[in-house]
């Protein structure tokens, strides 16, 4: 059950809002629905009423995290009108996302990672935010080969913050994106 197809009634958004902190925070594995529940104030069965099943509420967390990540992405990239400076603020805007939303690294990858049957709904619904995320760089930049390239400067990034503790690692990789990008991009890429 796609639990975006209806509304979700403020014991659901309890509900959700909690799993996806303790998701994020403890790991998919570690946290079962009764903790959920009682984190929620909510019965296990107002749970299982609203989401169907746990895979269906991991599905809703990651969806509801990557909603919230593209509108973040998209509201520092709507000022900046300048082609190559807006690709750039790409990675000033992660930098800004790993300090205050993804200290523990990226949760698509951390499900990924927990749920590694590649058969698992999480890998399609990962596979589906990076494709997002290249697709925004394809866009910006007009070109495959170097939105690819911008892509693994990107995720490089989350992963040596994360894992690495290389705290200006979205500088670094900002400045290596500087370095491959053409002088000068047009409005609908290079």
């Amino acid at each position: 059950m796609d639990v975006r197809e209806r509304p979700l009634t403020p014991a659901a958004r309890r509900v959700l809002q909690v799993a996806s902190d303790l998701f994020y925070e403890r790991g998919i594995g570690s946290v079962g629905m009764e903790l959920i529940a009682a984190e929620a104030g909510v019965t296990k069965k107002t749970v299982y009423d609203r989401f169907g099943s746990k895979d269906a509420l991991i599905l809703a967390y990651l969806h509801a995290r990557d909603e919230r990540w593209r509108a973040f992405m998209e509201g520092r990239l709507s000022e900046i009108a300048e082609p190559r400076e807006r690709v750039l603020a790409t990675f000033d805007a992660l930098g800004e996302w790993l300090t205050t939303e993804c200290r523990r690294g990226c949760s698509m990858v951390n499900a990924c990672a927990e749920l590694p049957e590649p058969s698992h709904p999480v890998h399609r619904v990962a596979e589906e935010q990076k494709a997002w995320v290249r697709a925004l760089y394809a866009g910006m930049v007009g070109d495959g080969t170097l939105a690819d390239q911008l892509l693994i400067l990107h995720e490089g990034a989350v992963v040596a913050f994360s894992v690495g503790r290389v705290h200006d690692a979205t500088g670094k990789a900002r400045a290596a994106a500087a370095a491959i990008l053409p002088a000068t991009l047009s409005a609908a890429g290079a």
